[in-house]
């Protein structure tokens, strides 16, 4: 069994009607909702509203991986929080940060970058599978499209990723890193673009089902992993010279 942490800020959709009409329950509740159908996934969700912003170290022992959504509020999240999630990401938790996630206080302290971008409202994106033989590509087709999108265009301030599992191109011709990864330590991280809140992005079956890739992806094989940097070595046994 994997179990999935959603974390979503949940503001806009108390704040907006427009929103609320997408996602009436939230997006955490949207995507946990995909994620909740396979047998082998099971979701708890963590927003801003709740105590230390529903995020506790015990919670976090046992969670396999955590899916982060936040937009307006980054600087709402307290560092010790984001300490606590770095620390187990570090330590093998995977982390799937979402849309304006990039910016982040935990995934901009993962990257140690300002994780600035280019952007503007209202776009259309086709989605481009450039690592087909990547797992978290499995099933996904070459390309599809989001008929209302919100631009993200390069530069992108992000550390080289490991692999560039998708590329966004928007119709006004801006091309995006969409889906990267990345490691930290024991963790695995995909940062995936797509997802602004004014559009039905997590209606769509292609991104819901790159998430769910991604949750099998970044999950430990085991929950604890061995800390190797060991600051006080044991010496060798004499004569092994």
């Amino acid at each position: 069994m994997i179990n999935v942490l959603i974390w979503n800020e949940f503001i806009h959709e108390k704040q907006q009607p427009e929103v609320a009409e997408i996602y009436p329950k939230g997006i955490h509740r949207q995507i946990g909702k995909y994620l909740s159908a396979d047998k082998n996934i099971s979701v708890r969700y963590a927003s801003l509203d709740m105590e230390n912003c529903g995020i506790t170290k015990e919670l976090l022992e046992d969670t396999d991986v955590l899916i982060w959504w936040g937009h307006q509020a980054h600087d709402k999240v307290s560092d010790d929080i984001v300490k606590l999630c770095a620390d187990r990401i570090n330590g093998g938790m995977g982390f799937i940060p979402l849309h304006s996630s990039h910016h982040s206080k935990l995934f901009k302290a993962l990257c140690g970058t300002s994780c600035n971008l280019k952007w503007r409202h209202g776009d259309r994106e086709r989605i481009w599978c450039v690592n087909p033989f990547h797992p978290i590509a499995k099933g996904i087709p070459e390309q599809f499209e989001l008929p209302r999108e919100e631009m993200y265009g390069e530069p992108f301030d992000i550390p080289n990723p490991e692999e560039v599992v998708f590329m966004g191109w928007f119709s006004g011709g801006e091309v995006f890193r969409s889906g990267v990864t990345f490691r930290r330590g024991g963790g695995k991280i995909f940062y995936f673009q797509p997802g602004h809140e004014e559009y039905p992005v997590y209606h769509n079956e292609n991104v819901l089902k790159i998430i769910a890739n991604a949750v099998k992806w970044a999950a430990p094989e085991a929950r604890e992993s061995k800390n190797i940097l060991c600051t006080n070595p044991e010496p060798l046994e004499k004569g092994l010279e």
